[in-house]
This record gives structure tokens, sequence and C-alpha cells, in this order.
């Protein structure tokens, strides 16, 4: 299966193509904004690969939770280049991205959702695929109850809110807080999940757990005097 595939949900923007069994792989440092590099990203491979965008067979996108703005873009990117080629999209979950760099067969995944909160979720890898435990959702980091059963953590969240995660952390068998999901691996999840998956560009939407984007100023300034 050949496609083009974007992660932008955190961190790190990445854009992937994946073809004759292989993927190549660019990292967008600084410019998960301007969709100009990542379009610019998008050329190379494909001229490296000798592929045009028609002979794509869909077009991958990790669809969050994660950053709004990356995820609206990594979807309107992905739409566009299907709409143009007339391929299908196959959206990807971030989290379970993440999930497939696990080294331990259970993980816990946890990303900075800022305003005081995170995104996780809770997956079981069999044969080097996620598969979910408990669905992503958003929550303040105190709020998440510790997991049982040698979980391995992977994400910001444990950087980010290590004080309100400590009760999770002890428990763990172990932690990446540095782990970012990838375009590889949205690849490469895209690939395991076939044809089944893909859908028509204009029904490809980002998976969002939580409505709100910004605290107002009311809850600003609340935050700023409790610190």
């Amino acid at each position: 299966m050949k496609l083009l595939a974007f992660e932008f949900s955190c961190e790190r923007a990445s854009v992937a193509l994946r073809f004759g069994g292989e993927t190549r792989l660019r990292w967008i440092e600084g410019h998960t904004n301007h969709s100009e590099h990542i379009l610019a990203a998008a050329r190379a491979l494909l001229a490296e690969g000798g592929l045009g965008i028609g002979a794509l067979d869909a077009v991958a996108f990790g669809a969050g939770p994660g950053a709004f703005t990356g995820l609206r873009l990594a979807c309107g990117v992905a739409q566009g280049l299907a709409l143009g080629a007339g391929l299908g999209v196959i959206p990807v979950c971030s989290l379970a991205a993440l999930a497939a760099q696990s080294p331990l067969p259970l993980a816990l995944t946890a990303t900075d959702a800022r305003m005081g909160e995170i995104y996780h979720g809770r997956y079981r890898i069999e044969n080097g695929l996620p598969v979910e435990l408990a669905a992503p959702a958003c929550c303040a980091p105190a709020a998440l109850p510790p997991p049982e059963g040698g979980y391995f953590g992977l994400g910001s969240a444990f950087a980010a809110c290590e004080t309100s995660l400590a009760a999770v952390c002890i428990s763990l068998a172990g932690c990446d807080p540095l782990a970012v999901p990838s375009a590889e691996t949205i690849a490469r999840l895209a690939v395991a999940a076939g044809r089944t998956d893909i859908v028509p560009p204009e029904r490809a939407a980002p998976l969002y757990v939580r409505n709100k984007v910004a605290l107002t100023t009311a809850e600003r300034l609340a935050r700023g005097n409790r610190a």
C-alpha cells in the first residue's frame, strides 16, 4: 500500500511516505503552522520515491487528540491532497500511534493538553499493533487513576505534569516522556488498517475529545492568582 502520512498533533510535526514496504520520514521543526513547509516536505518525499500523488492508494493523518491547530492542519492538508488526486483518507488516532512505540505489552499514553489537562488512552500491543483498552479522553492530571498490570508510559504529560502524575508514574513499569507520535507510525497503522478504514476526504475529521480551545481571561487570572 502506497500512502502519504501526516502527524501534527504534538510538539513535533512529521510527514512520511510509505511504499514498497519501506517508509521515508521527514521531521518538520518549528513549522507546524505553515502549510508551505509541510507541502514542500511531501513533494520532496514523493520526488525521492519517484511517485506522483495520483500513484498513492490513500492519504493518512494523525487525527488526534492533540493540539487543535495541528489537527486541523493535518486533516486539511490530507483532505486537499486526496481531493485533488481522487484518493481516500485514513484517519489514525495519534495516541494509538504513540502507544505503538511501547517496549512493553501495555501502554498508557498521556500528552499535555494545556489548560491544566491531559489527553490519555490505554492500549495493549499485539503483534506490534495497539489495541484500544480505554478510549482517548481528557482530564486533569490528578484525576488520572494509576494503572495496574505493568504499563509503560509514553507522552509529554509525564514531563509537563510530573508532580500531578506522581502517583501514576510510581505505578508504571517504565516511562518515556519524550516520545511523540510520528508520521512513520501513522503510516504503519494506516497500512495495517487497510482499505476498510479509508473514508472520502469530505468525511475525514480530527478526533476531538475536548471542545474548549482556550481559557477565558477570568480563568487565566484565577490560575495566576493561585500560582
